[in-house]
């Protein structure tokens, strides 16, 4: 088997083999790039998509790329595509997978269509569900709650894929979920029961003030809080999986079953009560930057050159406050749009730092003072820490 994702590094380390291919360079966009790989009639089963993104992007992972590799493969080897339900909605996300989809179909390609996909771990949708799931005091949904999901283990999924890798080539489109039909509501609460905590007050979100927050998501770059995620959420995620089990010999497990199958641990209930701190830590630190940065540039100097009364000219101290506060509003914009975080990360910390030796050796007064002055920065400093690692979840 051969492995392909965003990061493969990790996957390196836990033994994969793996190919290093980046789906918008237009080199993947090739058959030849692919040929070598698919040799001996390997299988392709191709699960990359995007939620958001650029119509570059969308076109690149959803049609070049999966065109070449589906061109690519031996005479009569087997393919098959990974795509969701409901892209019946007017969405950017649907209509892309119907383009993505188009092209499987026109190579022979089986497409499946999951439903929710659910696992041990989580990413993405999965993880919001947990993170809805153990806020305190209420559980909020998305209008009022009854919108139907069958959700599907993501091992269950995978020996479903393994089947239909042996059907005749293009075998058709199939949904598959899980056999068991649960409520938005009700899965929520499943989650909290599994994480140990005590039931909660359902609060439902009107469908207008949920798209408010998709959008201040896509706008912030929120991850899974979009309107696209909105949107999905609002029609639930059903599949009808009839079909596709009368051909295969395969039954999924409920959600119930394989929701309950192991106790959560620490690590899960850290997870889903830091996974929506993780943007608010960015936001705060955004803010930091925002108000230190316009601070540097407008304050008068008057205001801040006898604080550090040093021996450098006061042309000098005022010029270098004025690119400080250049320095952090471009820290401050990097973060609101979530730029590359770990680059972003490093650039906080060496500013932090300069600024703190800096005034060390300008003013070492700055440590006296009564309401913190530079003690403030070292927990500034663990604060980015904790942000780098939990923005790094790849």
């Amino acid at each position: 088997m051969l492995a392909s994702a965003r990061r493969v590094t990790r996957l390196d380390a836990m033994g994969f083999a793996t190919l290093r291919a980046d789906l918008a360079d237009t080199a993947t966009h090739e058959p030849g790039f692919w040929a070598p790989h698919l040799a001996g009639g390997r299988a392709v089963v191709n699960a990359a998509g995007l939620l958001t993104g650029s119509d570059a992007a969308f076109a690149a992972v959803h049609e070049a790329a999966p065109r070449a590799v589906y061109a690519a493969r031996a005479p009569g080897a087997p393919a098959l595509l990974i795509s969701a339900v409901g892209i019946e909605a007017d969405t950017r996300f649907a209509r892309w997978r119907r383009r993505g989809e188009a092209v499987a179909r026109d190579a022979g390609a089986t497409i499946l269509r999951p439903g929710l996909v659910m696992a041990d771990t989580s990413y993405g949708g999965t993880s919001l569900a947990r993170a809805l799931a153990a806020l305190p005091l209420v559980t909020p949904v998305v209008g009022n709650g009854r919108q139907v999901f069958n959700p599907i283990h993501a091992e269950d999924l995978a020996a479903v894929v393994a089947v239909c890798l042996d059907l005749p080539p293009g075998a058709g489109t199939y949904d598959i979920g899980g056999p068991e039909r649960i409520t938005q509501a009700g899965l929520l609460a499943l989650l909290r029961s599994w994480l140990g905590l005590p039931p909660a007050r359902v609060l439902c979100l009107p469908l207008p003030a949920a798209r408010a927050l998709g959008a201040l998501g896509d706008a912030l770059r929120l991850g899974p809080v979009s309107r696209t995620a909105v949107a999905q959420l609002a029609q639930g995620v059903e599949a009808e999986e009839a079909p596709l089990l009368h051909r295969i010999a395969l039954h999924p497990r409920p959600v119930s079953d394989f929701a309950m199958r192991r106790p959560a641990g620490t690590q899960d209930l850290w997870h889903a009560r830091l996974y929506l701190l993780r943007p608010l830590v960015r936001l705060v630190l955004a803010l930091l930057w925002l108000a230190s940065g316009l601070l540097g540039l407008l304050l008068p100097a008057d205001t801040f050159l006898p604080i550090t009364d040093s021996a450098l000219p006061d042309a000098a101290a005022i010029a270098l406050a004025r690119l400080g506060g250049l320095a952090d509003l471009v820290l401050a914009g990097a973060l609101i749009r979530n730029w590359r975080p770990r680059l972003t990360g490093l650039m906080q910390i060496g500013l932090v730092g300069a600024y703190t030796l800096a005034f060390t050796a300008l003013a070492p007064a700055l440590w006296l003072l009564p309401f913190g002055g530079l003690l403030k920065n070292l927990p500034i400093l663990a604060l980015i820490l904790v942000w780098m690692l939990l923005e790094d979840e790849r």
